[in-house]
Parts: C-alpha cells; sequence; structure tokens
C-alpha cells in the first residue's frame, strides 16, 4: 500500500554523482536544487566503499534536511540506515526488497527499479514504497542502456500495476519531462542537473513543465 503523500515527495528527485560534470561541488549542485524545488535526492556513488559513502552521506544528509527533501542512498541499505536516510533505492540485482524489509525499520522508505509490471507487483507485494521505471529515453549514466527506450506510457503502466507511486528516469530533461509527468509519475534526473552550470536554473525550468502538465490535464 501507498504511503499517503509520498507521490508529492518524488515529484523531482536528483541522482548524484559523486564529480558532477559541471565542475560544481557536488554539495552545491544539490543546495541549488532543492532550494529551486527538488524533493528528493537519491545518493548513487557506484564503487564506492561503505565507509565512504557513509561519510558522503552523512555530508549531504543535512542539506537535504534543510530543504524538506527525502534521502535515500542507492543500493546500500546498511548504509542507509547508518546515516538516518529516509531509505535505499534497489535494483535487481540488489539483495530482495522482501529480506531488505524484515530487516529496516518500519518507516524506512524502498524503492525497487523496474519497467516490468508483473515485477512491480511482486516488488510491490514485497514491501516497496515506491519504483524507479526507465530507461524513459535513454541514459548514458548506466552502461548498455543508452539505446533503451520504454517511452513515458510504460511507465504508467508499470506504476499502475504495482498501485505504487514512482518517478520516471533515463534520459529525461526538462523539454521532455511533461509526457512523464502526465502518467501520474515524478521524475528522477541526473545528468541534466549534474551537468548544468545553473542547476536551480534546469530545477525550475522541470518543475515548470510540472505545471504545464498538470494544466494539459486539467483542460482535456
Amino acid at each position: 500500500m501507498s504511503r499517503p503523500g509520498l507521490a508529492g515527495r518524488l515529484r523531482l528527485m536528483i541522482v548524484t554523482e559523486p564529480r558532477p560534470a559541471s565542475g560544481l561541488p557536488l554539495a552545491e549542485v544539490l543546495e541549488a536544487a532543492l532550494e529551486a524545488g527538488a524533493t528528493a535526492v537519491e545518493l548513487r556513488h557506484e564503487g564506492a566503499g561503505g565507509r565512504e559513502l557513509l561519510e558522503e552521506a552523512s555530508r549531504l544528509l543535512p542539506v537535504a534536511r534543510r530543504h524538506g527533501a527525502l534521502f535515500l542512498v542507492n543500493d546500500r541499505a546498511d548504509v542507509s540506515v547508518a546515516a538516518g536516510a529516509d531509505g535505499v533505492h534497489l535494483g535487481p540485482d540488489d539483495p530482495p526488497v522482501a529480506a531488505v524489509r524484515s530487516a529496516v525499520p518500519e518507516r524506512f522508505l524502498i524503492g525497487f527499479s523496474t519497467d516490468d509490471p508483473d515485477r512491480a507487483r511482486r516488488a510491490a507485494a514485497d514491501g516497496a514504497d515506491y519504483l524507479g521505471v526507465g530507461a524513459v529515453y535513454g541514459s548514458r549514466s548506466k552502461e548498455g542502456l543508452a539505446s533503451e527506450r520504454i517511452g513515458p506510457e510504460r511507465v504508467g503502466e508499470v506504476l499502475r500495476a504495482a498501485g505504487l507511486p514512482g518517478v520516471g528516469i533515463g534520459g529525461i530533461t526538462p523539454g521532455n519531462a511533461a509526457p512523464v509527468y502526465r502518467t501520474g509519475a515524478g521524475v528522477a534526473v541526473l545528468g541534466c542537473v549534474m551537468g548544468a552550470a545553473d542547476p536551480g536554473a534546469v530545477v525550475r525550468r522541470l518543475l515548470e513543465a510540472v505545471e504545464g502538465a498538470s494544466g494539459a490535464a486539467a483542460g482535456s
């Protein structure tokens, strides 16, 4: 069962990389993005050890807290719990959702990545709180996904199958975010914010796409 209010808090998730392509410090990028209205952060640092990831989470969590944003850690539930974060985001190769759910505090959030409706239903039954669905428009942040494009419609299909809120992810920019928002999903972005000289401006343009999608839905 979906947690009340969670969909709104997933409206715009920033997925991090340790050294933003913009050359700006990561904490500065997050501060600007959250000040502009981003609602969640997923700390992603592939290849980092547990100690390094915990230190990074401990530095960045206060930034999210100042802005009332969710703070999640990619893959590592142990690090997320130790840091006092809000939850973890798991992929198909991570420990099973059910095993993690049995080992974490009751209010701890678990996200799961899938583009398959059946797997989404199983994740919901096992205790997932939200889904990450993609790659919507392809992705350069993960090997092998550059040519994968499931499209916005598939995002809505997967979320409806599971009865959970979630985010579309993969190649999303201010120019193509509106169709994803119209499915009822939020969006998760990495490259368009982590590579931006002005992260706050990009976030504001993404949020304008939310308003545009909402207006189009109301007028239809």
